[in-house]
């Protein structure tokens, strides 16, 4: 089981360098979660995109069998102790909103977080990748 964070997801849909090793890390997956907030994060970054439809469709199908996380108060706690310890302005990882629901998503169901890029290497957070 792993989390996805809407970097991976969107590396994937772009076919940036690091999309071979993505997809293949969640193909081996046995069960993928993704939080609401990052869903809509995803929503919000193809949003006016020249292939905004074509994009949507992509990541719809790329997520079309996540389980899907509500925020409750858990998921929230999780994400305020994400800013308070790893938040942009705070620590070097700079995480910023989207970062902290993603994180707390992968913190309460315990598992590894697949992401792109350095931010989440400089947290506590177990990587997929």
């Amino acid at each position: 089981m792993i989390a996805l964070d809407s970097s991976a997801l969107i590396a994937l849909v772009q076919n940036e360098p690091e999309a071979q090793r993505i997809a293949e890390r969640m193909a081996a997956a046995a069960k993928w979660l993704i939080g609401y907030p990052t869903e809509l994060e995803l929503h919000m970054v193809t949003a006016g995109k020249s292939n905004e439809a074509a994009a949507r469709q992509v990541l719809h199908r790329l997520i079309g069998d996540a389980e899907r996380i509500s925020f409750d108060r858990v998921h929230l706690t999780a994400a305020q102790l994400a800013f308070d310890r790893f938040g942009k302005g705070r620590h070097p990882a700079a995480l910023n909103y989207g970062d902290c629901m993603a994180y707390a998503v992968a913190r309460v169901a315990n598992c590894p977080l697949l992401y792109k890029g350095e931010d989440f290497a400089r947290t506590d957070i177990r990587p997929v990748l």
